[in-house]
């Protein structure tokens, strides 16, 4: 492997590691020894790359670093306008328009020969989804970012027809259809929603006290909890 390629590799596997990652750890997924990873970071550090760290302790990538535009792979020009056709079609217009806007920016950084790759229809994304409730995705996505608390209503098919209050902690795209992993507190336990099962819903300016990120955690452990006598997660 070319080195100009392998710096740039290391680059992405530190972008991957949020948190301190060894040299050895680095090493294995690259393919080469672990002097050559500390070599290639000294040289990433003299390019500008804010790395932390030292051998034996480990390197984390601060951000601010770029990528020139070269270190774009064909495949990873196809994932980009992939995920930019679910977005635009799968979500809601203010998404659709910033997802746009993205790569326009990167159309304008790629080299020339890698700029048709953006307008290439190779693969099909479905149709946008239907319905999903009242409530604008853009605000339901506004309330995740700002840990906000949502006053929702039920739809009539359902028993409880009050105002609850939920603490909505991810937006989700499944199949056909659209849902909010949130904490109740009427109920006290977290709970899968609907989006058209939502009557009515409102984002309010009170902010849920606990982190969002580590209800996630404590909502995923609740769902791969074993639940009956055999271990068996149900």
């Amino acid at each position: 492997m070319a080195r100009s390629h392998r710096l740039f590799d290391l680059m992405q596997v530190l972008r991957r590691h949020r948190a301190t990652v060894s040299g050895q750890t680095l090493a294995n997924e690259l393919g080469v020894s672990l002097r050559t990873i500390r070599r290639d970071v000294a040289t990433l550090q003299d390019m500008g790359a804010d790395i932390d760290g030292e051998a034996g302790v480990g390197y984390i990538l601060q951000p601010g670093f770029l990528l020139p535009p070269l270190s774009f792979t064909d495949e990873e020009v196809q994932a980009l306008v992939i995920g930019a056709q679910w977005v635009s079609r799968q979500t809601d217009d203010s998404l659709a328009f910033a997802v746009k806007n993205a790569l326009a920016k990167i159309n304008a950084v790629l080299p020339p020969d890698m700029r048709s790759g953006l307008n290439e229809d190779m693969i099909y994304v479905g149709h946008p989804l239907k319905g999903g409730g009242p409530l604008d995705l853009s605000e339901i996505r506004r309330s995740l970012r700002e840990q906000r608390k949502l006053r929702i209503t039920l739809s009539q098919k359902h028993l409880n027809l009050g105002k609850e209050i939920v603490w909505p902690i991810m937006l989700g795209f499944i199949d056909s259809k659209r849902f909010i992993a949130a904490w109740c507190e009427l109920d006290e336990k977290f709970r899968v929603i609907g989006l058209e099962d939502i009557e009515t819903a409102e984002v309010l300016a009170e902010r849920y006290s606990r982190n969002r990120r580590q209800l996630v955690k404590e909502w995923r452990a609740q769902e791969l909890r074993p639940c009956n006598s055999e271990g068996e997660v149900c």
